[in-house]
């Protein structure tokens, strides 16, 4: 403990892809609009009961979105969802050469 250096590792700002995962950028994609489904949800304060009634969106689906249980939906999908709650989505894309993850540095 005393004396010893510790890795300091960055993260590259998107868990999935420091996870390891293959599709991490679907996924953090994914998690971010699942994020502003839940918002919604919050800011009208609807249970997901009434998110299906008002959307036609089963409550189920909303009660996996709360839950993060993303597996089963498609970005698309979530968009969707989006839209039906009366939100729209807009879609700012920077495309950058991959760099190495996870610089270490000494701390």
């Amino acid at each position: 403990m005393k004396g010893e250096k510790l890795e300091v590792v960055r993260g590259s700002g998107n868990v999935f892809r420091d996870m390891g995962h293959k599709s991490a950028d679907v996924e953090q994609f994914k998690a971010i609009l699942a994020a502003e489904i839940i918002k919604a949800l919050d800011r009208e304060g609807l249970s997901v009961r009434a998110a299906h009634g008002r959307t036609g969106i089963a409550a189920a689906d909303f009660s996996r979105i709360r839950n993060a249980d993303l597996g089963r939906f498609t970005v698309d999908r979530l968009m969707s969802i989006i839209n039906r709650l009366g939100s729209r989505v807009e879609v700012k894309i920077r495309v950058r050469r991959a760099e190495a993850v996870g610089r270490a540095a000494t701390a």
